[in-house]
């Protein structure tokens, strides 16, 4: 399994994100659940937000995505990375 770091920059529609985010929310504690979310949470000036995925590759993490109730409200853009952690409690 790979590591991803995904970053969420929030677009301009503040009130439409508010109204949506229970069901992200929801949605991320899932994931999480099921170990695919490792860490996530919003940066502290409310700007976007940092989630660490694990899962087979890039392709898989879209599919995630795609179905975060964020991606089709629009209200966020999403940027995906690999990551290699090196150090840590994640470390294996």
């Amino acid at each position: 399994m790979a590591r991803f770091a995904v970053e969420l920059v929030f677009g301009p529609d503040r009130e439409k994100r508010l109204a949506v985010r229970p069901e992200h929310r929801e949605y991320i504690a899932s994931l999480a659940e099921r170990g695919v979310i490792l860490a996530s949470g919003p940066y502290a000036d409310d700007a976007g937000a940092l989630i660490i995925y694990e899962a087979e590759d890039e392709a898989a993490v879209k599919e995630i995505i795609a179905a975060d109730p964020y991606t089709p409200a629009g209200v966020a853009e999403w940027t995906i990375r690999e990551w290699t952690p090196l150090m840590g409690p994640w470390i294996q």
